[in-house]
């Protein structure tokens, strides 16, 4: 099954990172953050404007990207963990 997001969505696989101290300690599931970065796995058509016209997506599949903590919308998709994000909530491309 494959989602496709409408407008400006972006859906973002997230990339699940151990997290560890500094000193070398693997943190419990409990205890660690949520990841703030994801491959794009799809994007919508753009963002309409009022006058009609349509503005792409700055970001295409395949890029890594950085998103805001606690925007878009986690899902569950065949064993995948992902979130439907609004263009907007993407704050940068790892190249």
């Amino acid at each position: 099954m494959a989602l496709k997001p409408l407008g400006d969505k972006i859906v973002v696989e997230v990339i699940d990172e151990p997290q560890t101290t500094a000193s070398g300690i693997v943190l419990p599931d409990t205890a660690q953050e949520k990841s703030q970065r994801g491959k794009v796995i799809a994007v919508g058509s753009g963002k309409l404007l009022d006058n009609g016209e349509r503005v792409a997506v700055e970001v295409k599949e395949g890029d890594t990207v950085v998103f805001a903590k606690y925007g878009g919308t986690e899902v569950s998709l065949d064993g995948r963990e992902l979130m439907i994000l609004s263009e907007r909530d993407v704050h940068a491309i790892i190249d």
